[in-house]
């Protein structure tokens, strides 16, 4: 089962560009994986530019040929990399929000947030998707 997530990055103007993250989505994996190897305004801006994404630290890649049931088939790559929907042919380029409370706001299921702020640094939100409660800060352990 996914634990899904966004990744975003915070903009001079505090609007939020942001993709959605398919896999462990959690803060001791994903939160983990961003602090460690997207650790940068640029590295972070790079993952976002790909658009959605399967996960953003994978060797599987998705091959051109649709496997027996139409969908694509995945394939040891050499690097470890970031897995995008772009890659299989879809469309999914990255959501921009107005502000962080927007970004925040548009809880569409996604179980946590992750955001690189004007600080330069990774804050994850727990967006307590399945309850009534609003989204509060967690840590990442790195």
């Amino acid at each position: 089962m996914a634990t899904r997530s966004r990744i975003g990055i915070q903009l001079k103007d505090d609007s939020v560009l942001s993709v959605y993250h398919h896999w462990d989505g959690y803060p001791q994996w994903l939160g983990k994986t961003l602090v460690e190897h997207f650790n940068t305004r640029e590295k972070a801006t790079e993952l976002i530019d790909g658009g959605d994404m399967s996960v953003c630290w994978t060797k599987e890649r998705w091959d051109s040929e649709p496997n027996q049931y139409g969908g694509s088939t995945k394939s040891e790559g050499e690097e470890y990399g970031p897995q995008y929907y772009s890659q299989r042919g879809e469309d999914c380029p990255p959501r921009l929000d107005s502000s962080i409370f927007d970004y925040l706001d548009k809880n569409n299921n996604e179980e946590y947030a992750y955001v690189w702020t004007v600080n330069n640094k990774w804050v994850c939100y727990d967006m307590n998707s399945f309850n009534d409660n609003n989204p509060e800060k967690v840590l990442i352990e790195a």
